[in-house]
């Protein structure tokens, strides 16, 4: 199969979660830079992936290509509710094979969440990004990753091979930011 490249995105608040206790993204967590570099990440993507409960409910969001992480299907199948989605169920078939059925063998795969989707991919990363919200807490919130509150979402990103790069102001007034943490070569 060639090349994919995966990269994974999310924002976080400052106690590393990407969700309130309801499973819900707060509007707290919403900003308009993020969103901004957020969009524009994934028109540029070949393939979206996200669990069930994750979408990034964009006017883009029905022409992308994607693959929905489900268990209620035995492997791979067509979504019947979006011809332009792919379930998947990771018990039951390879990833590769859930590309396949969406027809995408190269480019770029974003991976979006939640935190169980973004742990499979975590020794698949070349880069993910990770957007912080500094002056945002989430107690008894849902974290970004498996290993997170008792890890930082960089501690965790770091024990899987990943190297912090240079951080990029998405939002100077609330000091939100993203760094790409790429795999090493």
């Amino acid at each position: 199969m060639p090349a994919l490249r995966i990269e994974g995105y999310v924002i976080v608040s400052a106690d590393g979660m990407l969700a309130n206790a309801d499973g819900v993204m707060p509007d707290e967590l919403k900003f308009e830079g993020d969103k901004k570099f957020f969009t524009a990440a994934l028109d540029r993507a070949d393939l979206i992936v996200h669990g069930r409960n994750s979408y990034e409910d964009q006017p883009n969001s029905p022409l992308r290509t994607r693959i929905i992480v489900t268990r209620r299907i035995g492997a791979v199948a067509p979504d019947p509710s979006n011809p332009k989605a792919t379930l998947w169920n990771p018990a039951g078939a390879a990833f590769e094979a859930a590309c396949d059925v969406a027809g995408v063998r190269s480019g770029t795969v974003a991976i979006i969440g939640g935190p169980s989707v973004f742990g499979m991919f975590m020794d698949r990363y070349d880069t993910f990004w990770l957007s912080q919200a500094p002056r945002v807490r989430l107690p008894g919130g849902e974290p970004c990753f498996p290993g997170v509150p008792e890890r930082s979402p960089q501690e965790v990103l770091a024990a899987h091979g990943l190297k912090a790069g240079d951080a990029q102001i998405l939002d100077p007034a609330d000091g939100v930011s993203v760094t790409p943490w790429r795999r090493a070569a």
